[in-house]
């Protein structure tokens, strides 16, 4: 059957444009079916044929086995590996990778679950530093705290009044950390003086980015 294929779809000698194709983010440059032009590599789900072919490089093939009379066949994993995509790339099921330099990831069942790699630390005020702030340092990937300069005056006496009239405490809090987990039910962070006691504490709430997929059935 596929010297008939070859016979029917590879024309030979070969004619191929000038310019090689410009390829999606993930999708390398390989040789088509018929081993002669570049094209880019069919990937995770994608449509794919004799001469479109999938991205070997991340165990794809070409998957026939739900196209009826061997037509409209997709780019899968071989023997129903499960995997995940991630910014155009697939992972195999239990690799470790860095989408980033602040996020260590997992792929596991077809999705991923990821940690920081930066210090989620919170800095409170103090006198000698009233307004911390976290920056982005050009040439380090994780943010940095600094402490921004406002006007003393207004600091002290706004201090002063606090102390002599015995003005409430004003309520403070930093914004809420992302979600520790990328899908199902994790936790996120903050710190605030928003309580009974107007005393600084970590608080936590439950948060939920979105649903994670479901485990494949069981085979009998």
């Amino acid at each position: 059957f596929l010297p008939q294929v070859c016979a029917q779809l590879c024309r030979r000698p070969c004619y191929c444009p000038w310019v090689p194709p410009r390829c999606p983010r993930g999708s390398p440059l390989v040789l088509d079916g018929c081993g002669c032009c570049k094209i880019c590599a069919r990937r995770l789900g994608e449509p794919c044929d004799f001469l479109h072919v999938c991205d070997q490089s991340q165990g794809l093939v070409c998957d026939y086995s739900t196209a009826p009379a061997g037509t409209g066949a997709t780019c899968n994993f071989e023997d129903g590996e499960e995997g995940c995509e991630v910014n155009g790339r697939v992972y195999r099921d239990g690799e470790v990778f860095q989408p980033s330099c602040k996020l260590q990831c997992r792929c596991l069942d077809g999705g991923f679950t990821c940690v920081p790699l930066c210090q989620e630390d919170v800095r409170l005020p103090t006198p000698d530093c009233p307004y911390p702030r976290r920056v982005e340092v050009p040439g380090k990937c994780c943010p940095e705290w600094i402490c921004e300069a406002r006007d003393r005056h207004i600091l002290q006496d706004a201090g002063a009044g606090h102390a002599s009239e015995g003005m409430p405490v004003q309520e403070w809090g930093t914004e809420w950390s992302a979600c520790s987990a990328t899908c199902g039910v994790g936790f996120s962070t903050r710190v605030s003086n928003q309580n009974r006691y107007c005393r600084l504490e970590t608080q936590r709430r439950l948060c939920m980015a979105r649903p994670c997929p479901a485990l494949p059935a069981a085979s009998p």
